[in-house]
């Protein structure tokens, strides 16, 4: 009987704090995005399985991060009849249980949908309020099974950088959105992000539901574009090979001017010119300023350096944009943990200077 009421006791204690750590606040400092595995990616079967497992998160947690936030597309989850992917499903929910094992918050991110896509420019998600009842549909399937998670350890973000020609468009969504997620989880955290990729110029155009304090607004940080990007095969300055610096001027306007008329044009506009700590805080003031005034936590949902610039240099980048984070309170998510901006070497270890910086208090 003495050990029936001690275990009884036992297991109280422990719903006691369970029950306790649900109740909290779902509050993230610095994590990584656990990307290229439920999304952009054609992975499927076993390579799928094996790409991501219950030790990369405990690795993601030794680290040193919070939390993970897991892009899902819906091309994994959903077949083209709308069907559920029953695999990929079990995968996020493994994912999910792994990351909390570890004490890591999650935030499940619909990176791609099928009308809308942030490098396109057919997206019908504007155009077609079909497509925009099938989004709705999606977060509540999504919903139904993710409900069960603690409002402490699990947030959502509607959609990945949205690209609105009309910020409307991309308002009027968010409100219904949040509304139809509201009528079941009405603590759920949500992340929204600005329009137009999630930079952080276009915050000003951004309207979001008053008093309602489970929001998170998001931005991506990926400026100056010529570094970041440097060599990348997706960007207009793939062709590009040359030296980048920083601070200062990122690419000689003697240099990019033997380029292709396409990358002479991107590098006279948002990717290149004079950067400095000073001027990567100018950048994300937008954002800064919103999220004060609504009185509500910010996040920059990606950020990151394509591996082909000096080590020096890159390190230099990423310590003054941390730098920044810090100073303003804004939590953040590196892009990624393997795959094009990897904080993992070749061999699978951490890049210990990178993640140094990262995780640094």
């Amino acid at each position: 009987m003495r050990k029936l009421i001690t275990y009884t006791l036992f297991a109280a204690f422990i719903l006691s704090c369970a029950a306790e750590k649900a109740a909290g606040k779902f509050e993230i400092v610095k994590g990584v995005n656990v990307s290229h595995w439920l999304s952009q990616s054609e992975k499927r079967g076993q390579e799928r399985l094996e790409y991501i497992t219950a030790e990369d998160f405990k690795k993601i947690a030794d680290m040193g991060f919070d939390h993970v936030r897991i892009p899902v597309d819906e091309v994994q989850l959903w077949d083209s009849t709308g069907h559920k992917e029953e695999e990929a499903f079990k995968l996020l929910h493994n994912a999910i249980d792994w990351a909390l094992a570890n004490k890591l918050r999650v935030i499940v991110d619909l990176h791609i949908i099928r009308s809308h896509y942030f490098n396109a420019n057919n997206n019908t998600l504007w155009t077609d309020p079909k497509e925009q009842d099938k989004l709705a549909d999606l977060w509540k399937q999504l919903s139904a099974g993710l409900r069960v998670y603690p409002t402490s350890m699990l947030a959502y973000e509607i959609l990945n950088e949205a690209v609105a020609n009309n910020p409307e468009d991309w308002n009027n969504l968010i409100a219904r959105m949040i509304r139809e997620i509201r009528a079941e989880e009405p603590e759920r955290v949500i992340v929204v992000g600005s329009n137009m990729w999630q930079n952080a110029y276009t915050f000003p155009t951004l309207r979001i539901p008053e008093n309602d304090p489970h929001l998170i607004l998001s931005y991506h940080f990926y400026t100056p574009f010529a570094l970041t990007h440097h060599q990348a095969w997706w960007s207009p300055l793939s062709e590009y090979a040359g030296p980048v610096n920083y601070p200062g001027q990122i690419v000689d306007t003697l240099v990019y001017r033997q380029l292709s008329p396409a990358a002479v044009e991107t590098m006279r506009g948002y990717a290149n010119g004079f950067f400095d700590k000073a001027r990567l805080e100018k950048e994300m003031m937008p954002a800064i300023t919103y999220a004060r005034e609504k009185k509500l936590p910010l996040y920059c949902g990606e950020f990151g350096v394509y591996p082909t610039i000096d080590n020096e240099i890159r390190l230099r980048y990423y310590q003054d944009v941390v730098d920044i984070f810090k100073t303003n309170g804004i939590a953040y998510c590196h892009w990624c943990y393997k795959g094009d901006f990897p904080i993992l070497q070749e061999n699978g270890d951490p890049d210990g200077p990178l993640v140094a910086i990262l995780v640094a208090p």
